[in-house]
């Protein structure tokens, strides 16, 4: 993977980090060589301790076809207003919120 990707990947977690997403992180230990994997909730401090450790993370999120119709009627509902910039910082903050995959 390389750097560019990484650092959006990074951002991309970032923007969940208020809603406790959880994520799946690997990593190669430098003294003994074995790969951990571990599963944690997201946050700040947790960002810096994973990039140090240059590991790689999966965060848990879920298809877009997954989902409910009570789901998206209210997705829909967010998306039907005539302030496009406002709209979209609500949309992607649902989605966030609801641990959709959107990319």
């Amino acid at each position: 993977m390389v750097q560019e990707d990484k650092e959006l990947i990074l951002k991309d977690l970032c923007a969940r980090l208020p809603y406790n997403c959880r994520v799946f992180y690997e990593y190669v230990d430098d003294l003994d060589g074995k790969t951990y994997g571990y599963s944690l909730t997201l946050n700040t401090w947790c960002i810096d301790e994973l990039e140090a450790k240059k590991a790689t993370i999966k965060p848990y999120l879920r298809p877009m076809s997954s989902m409910t119709e009570e789901e998206k009627n209210e997705y829909f509902g967010r998306t039907m207003t005539i302030d496009i910039v406002q709209t979209s910082k609500e949309v992607i903050d649902w989605l966030n919120a609801h641990y959709f995959d959107y990319s």
